[in-house]
């Protein structure tokens, strides 16, 4: 069975309403957070729609009329996904007081992601890359901007690093972002694989010599 991979960050919401007194067959969020487990484990062409009928606890006609079709659903689950997990990476970042520790920060976030159950499922921004992106341009579109907003993120964060005397200043900070994307990405690819923590963990220890 494939679990909701954000069912335990979601706050129980009131169920939603097609009309006065009515209320709606499903809570859009939480079919969406199972959307995501299912895109993310299998990919968007592995995703049949009785897969995705039966993890969302929907009707084939329920999910036409909701999403119109498999890549509506596809894109609004991306959409929800990036938003969530750049939620959960602010808050892993709360607190770190350099711009070095806030790039560790990121890398155990995505060490953390890649391994076990979480690892195994995979990431929906490199499941759209690989199975959608040079086919559909919006899909395109939406898995580019995903990337190139962490890139940015590590870039700020390098020239942050750099500015409190903690990253090497002669590092090119748009360049060693886009290393560290990379290995962001390789990590969430490897973790496909079924790693564990032991193989993940230390690879984003030894990540931080980027910054040196």
């Amino acid at each position: 069975m494939i679990v909701p991979y954000y069912a335990a960050m979601t706050a129980p919401s009131s169920p939603r309403r097609s009309g006065p007194g009515r209320p709606r067959e499903f809570d859009t969020d939480l079919a969406l957070d199972r959307a995501i487990a299912v895109f993310s484990e299998r990919g968007y062409q592995g995703a049949a729609i009785s897969d995705l009928t039966r993890a969302l606890g929907l009707t084939a006609g329920s999910l036409y009329k909701a999403f119109t079709d498999k890549r509506g659903l596809f894109l609004a689950a991306f959409d929800r996904y990036v938003a969530l997990r750049t939620e959960r990476l602010r808050a892993a970042l709360e607190g770190a007081p350099t711009g070095r520790a806030k790039i560790k920060a990121v890398l155990d976030f995505y060490a953390g992601s890649s391994h076990g159950a979480d690892g195994r499922r995979g990431c929906l921004v490199v499941a759209g890359a690989v199975d959608l992106a040079t086919a559909d341009p919006e899909i395109a579109a939406r898995v580019t901007g995903a990337l190139h907003l962490n890139e940015g993120r590590l870039a700020d964060l390098v020239a942050e690093g750099q500015a409190d005397g903690t990253i090497a200043p002669h590092l090119d900070p748009m360049v060693t972002a886009r290393l560290l994307l990379c290995v962001l990405q390789g990590m969430r690819v490897v973790g496909k694989t079924g790693r564990d923590r032991a193989e993940m963990a230390p690879l984003a220890d030894n990540a931080m010599k980027l910054l040196d």
